[in-house]
């Protein structure tokens, strides 16, 4: 079924208590802090999900202290749909909270036909961030990223694509998602020499998905989450969802937790996951016991 996205939403009043239910961790070197758990709009806000789910997320999100709102130009279904959702909340629900949003989208996954439609040209990227302003209706975005990286153009070009980005005052800070360990230290040198830092690396990364840790692509199914594991989360007084980012977020490099949410019931166990980030000597070393048994070629 399809929502009337044009209803009005003027009886939202964020609660007054938001910036109490969350912690928020500096971005790098950067001035920016994110809230530990961010919301990401990857699944339940495309253009046939119904409108007053995805309202009522942004609402719990925001009113516990969620900031940070994670989109690309290509999520939906269609591919748009789901900046074009965030862009009406925004201009209905979070009118006049702008200040107080950290929006971020990404460009480099297929979105239209012909040769500019994807990868990491200039051509791509400036066309793309003009379109997902639109479909927003915001003039800026706090961080704007390349999705993946382009073996096609040189990486020169693609972070240039950024730099100019970020100087034209599109968006406020440059980001890169996907990219591998060398990919990084270069896509990084070439932005600190144009004068524009990369501010964050967007990177899939869980207790038993670990390739940040030593550049290695590592791949394990839900169907491997073992009884051992789901004990121990137990004993923490957690679920296995929130045990994994309360492992996630006692990093001190990870800044924030990108998580989807198809109800408001599971955004605030999520959410909860943020309070609970202290692990005991015995229970880190615990941990890597148990993954190291459940999957030894893919942990540490």
């Amino acid at each position: 079924m399809i929502i009337d996205h044009h209803q009005e939403h003027g009886t939202y009043t964020p609660s007054s208590e938001r910036y109490d239910m969350m912690p928020y961790r500096q971005c790098g070197n950067s001035g920016l802090k994110l809230p530990a758990v961010s919301l990401g709009l990857w699944h339940n806000f495309g253009g046939h999900d119904p409108y007053e789910n995805g309202v009522a997320l942004i609402r719990y999100a925001f009113d516990n202290g969620v900031t940070h709102f994670d989109l690309a130009n290509n999520y939906g279904p269609p591919p748009g749909s789901a900046e074009i959702t965030f862009g009406k909340i925004v201009s209905g629900d979070l009118r006049g909270h702008r200040d107080e949003l950290i929006i971020s989208t990404k460009a480099g996954y297929d979105m239209w036909q012909g040769p500019y439609g994807n990868h990491g040209s200039r051509k791509h990227l400036i066309a793309s961030i003009d379109q997902s302003l639109k479909r927003l209706g915001t003039d800026y975005v706090d961080i704007f990223y390349h999705h993946r990286p382009d073996p096609h153009t040189p990486l020169t070009e693609t972070m240039s694509a950024l730099d100019y980005i970020v100087r034209s005052g599109r968006a406020l800070y440059a980001g890169i998602s996907n990219y591998d360990a060398e990919g990084t230290a270069r896509a990084a040198a070439i932005l600190n020499e144009l004068g524009t830092p990369l501010l964050i690396h967007q990177a899939r990364y869980s207790m038993i998905d670990r390739w940040v840790e030593h550049g290695v692509t590592m791949y394990l199914t839900s169907d491997s989450i073992e009884s051992s594991i789901q004990k121990y989360a137990k004993s923490r007084e957690q679920t296995i969802s929130q045990l994994a980012i309360s492992w996630l977020l006692e990093k001190r490099y990870v800044t924030s937790v990108l998580t989807g949410a198809s109800s408001p019931k599971q955004l605030k166990e999520n959410i909860s996951a943020a309070n609970a980030i202290k692990f005991s000597k015995e229970e880190v070393e615990k941990t890597e016991q148990l993954l190291l048994h459940l999957a030894p070629e893919r942990s540490k």
